[in-house]
């Protein structure tokens, strides 16, 4: 067993794999991949190094350097010298290609005259892989069109197919540099996914995690899916492993595709917070998150208004596409004395000790991090109902769900909570205790019990 083995994880080399690690993007999704990364590096992974973070994104060697370099101020990655890039590694010392690309290059594998290229070269700007530019397809990384592998001397020696053949050629090289125990992959993206399920490797094991809704609007159980989720779908029983953040996400699907691929369910870990009701002000509702048309602020801001509480103010914090429309609509309403777009923060805990309460009027979401960072900061949450993750949190306690999209019943709630101090008082005490269940104690319980079950079965994919 590793260093940790109280935690009880199997010996094995362990690598999550995720399409791009960049600070400021992806939100939640970065947010969760490190999160997890620290966790395996917490219960002994590598003597507390951590996993392997394998990285796709063609960007430079200067700009990775420093992610690495933010990530590691932030105290987001336990050792930034396990997180890698494939087109870090992918020169010679010498120029062009590294050996272990040349050596997957096939001669016959060759660039159509058709196909736009961009060329990715070293810091002299010595060639060392051009890819093929796949424009308006959100399919590109199936594509199959010829990868071109240069040489030292800058002329091309072969090629391999694809994004996926290249993806695969870096990873098949990092297994041959490993040991005989088992290879735990946690794939954290639907894309490489798509390119890694026939991964025939007897060590690897294979655990797929999701991160977002599968559903298109109206976003019920049976709601259409777009082709992506679709075909992903159709590979899931390939996988040793999904992995789903909330049960109801879970059980929704099991339902209507059946349960041929092995599903599980492990929340994502959010770590408990030193929470400071001293802070908290009286009659302040906050909105926290991107302002996008999908999490409807609009609706939030005519509930509040329509609550009509006294005393109290709206703090809506974040940035996005719909902050131009969202001010508009603010001076419409003649709202500018009680509502604020008081834009990004840096520092939401803060923000949530102040809170009253917390509204949020989102379309769908695919994991629940923000309800379950508000209830550890005691703010009650008054919320829609919707997919995902959500209702998983506040049927538990802590905040008051209302049907999606009912922007009456939000008012109602809101005003409800806002003037029952006794109501208010009961649920910011119950958040933390519903919060529970998604620390990082009971996280990495579920993941280790998913991690030993497939270590000791056989391939998915043998």
């Amino acid at each position: 067993m590793l260093s940790g083995a109280a935690s009880g994880l199997p010996d094995a080399e362990y690598l999550v794999l995720s399409s791009r690690l960049i600070p400021g993007l992806d939100g939640g999704y970065t947010i969760a991949t490190l999160a997890r990364a620290r966790q395996l590096a917490g219960a002994g992974v590598a003597e507390g190094a951590g996993p392997q973070l394998l990285t796709f994104d063609p960007g430079t060697i200067a700009a990775h350097a420093e992610h690495r370099e933010t990530f590691r101020q932030r105290g987001a990655v336990a050792d930034v010298s396990r997180l890698r890039n494939l087109f870090d590694e992918a020169g010679a010392d010498g120029g062009g290609a590294a050996a272990w690309l040349r050596a997957a290059a096939d001669p016959g594998i060759v660039a159509r005259d058709d196909i736009e290229y961009r060329t990715i070269a070293d810091a002299a700007g010595n060639p060392i892989v051009a890819l093929p530019v796949i424009s308006g397809d959100p399919d590109w990384h199936l594509s199959r069109e010829a990868v071109q592998i240069y040489d030292a001397d800058g002329a091309v020696v072969g090629g391999v197919a694809g994004f996926g053949g290249l993806y695969m050629a870096w990873l098949e090289h990092i297994a041959a540099g490993l040991d005989a125990r088992p290879i735990v992959v946690i794939c954290e993206s639907r894309q490489l996914g798509e390119l890694i399920a026939l991964w025939s490797d007897p060590r690897v094991r294979i655990i797929h995690t999701i991160h977002t809704i599968h559903l298109e609007a109206p976003y019920t159980a049976d709601a259409p899916m777009n082709a992506l989720w679709t075909r992903w779908l159709g590979l899931a029983d390939r996988f040793d492993a999904v992995v789903w953040p909330t049960a109801t996400q879970r059980d929704d699907v099991v339902a209507r595709f059946g349960g041929s691929a092995h599903h599980a369910v492990v929340p994502n870990p959010i770590p408990a917070v030193s929470r400071r009701d001293d802070l908290r002000e009286s009659g302040l509702v906050v909105v926290l998150g991107r302002l996008a048309p999908g999490k409807r602020v609009d609706q939030a801001i005519r509930a509040f208004l329509a609550a009509d509480v006294p005393g109290t103010r709206m703090e809506i914090w974040g940035g996005g596409p719909e902050q131009e429309r969202l001010a508009a609509l603010i001076q419409e309403l003649g709202a500018n004395d009680r509502i604020v777009l008081t834009g990004y923060t840096d520092d939401p805990g803060s923000v949530l000790d102040r809170a009253a309460v917390v509204v949020t009027a989102t379309a769908f979401e695919g994991q629940p991090l923000s309800i379950v960072e508000a209830l550890l900061h005691g703010a009650p949450v008054v919320s829609y109902d919707a997919r995902y993750g959500i209702r998983d949190v506040l049927e538990q306690g802590g905040g008051v769900l209302v049907p999606g999209g009912d922007v009456v019943a939000l008012g109602e709630a809101l005003r409800r909570v806002l003037v029952d101090d006794e109501l208010r008082t009961r649920l910011s005490a119950e958040g933390p205790a519903v919060a529970a269940a998604w620390s990082p104690e009971r996280s990495l319980a579920a993941l280790t019990a998913v991690i030993a079950d497939v270590v000791q079965r056989p391939s998915r994919r043998g």
